[in-house]
């Protein structure tokens, strides 16, 4: 056999036990939990809402997806600014400054509707409800996870 035809199979033999370890790798180990996906669970699996509260929050969650996309598009766009400043002035200066602030910005009025979210869907609920649906976010923010 070539040096060729054997660096060709090693390259061959090197993918596919790279490949092989992924799909092991996935079906080993959980993938890790999306936050919020818990209380996504909870209000459309285990709460037993009625069709008024489902339809509300079919709406909810169709006004704050677009109002969460547009938000994490600025965070894309402050994250550019930020990077062209720190390839500018290779340092704290000011442009990297203001670009930082600019993203905290950003980041504290995603975080201001995701609770604003929270709380309208919060509102759907009946009072027999509100325990189930308050341990889920109290439990959603303190987890860990990482």
């Amino acid at each position: 056999m070539s040096s060729t035809a054997r660096l060709f199979l090693c390259i061959v033999l090197a993918f596919a036990a790279a490949i092989s370890g992924v799909f092991v790798g996935r079906a080993l180990l959980p993938a890790p939990k999306q936050p919020g996906t818990e209380l996504h669970q909870l209000l459309h699996h285990r709460m037993a809402l009625d069709a008024n509260q489902q339809t509300r929050l079919t709406v909810l969650e169709q006004r704050f997806a677009v109002q969460r996309r547009a938000l994490e598009l600025q965070l894309r766009a402050d994250n550019a600014r930020l990077a062209e400043a720190i390839e500018a002035e290779h340092g704290n200066g000011p442009r990297v400054t203001a670009a930082v602030d600019q993203s905290h910005a950003a980041m504290g009025e995603l975080q201001k509707a995701t609770l604003a979210h929270i709380f309208a869907m919060r509102q759907l609920l009946q009072p027999n409800q509100t325990a189930a649906f308050d341990q889920a976010v109290v439990k959603a923010l303190t987890n860990d996870q990482q």
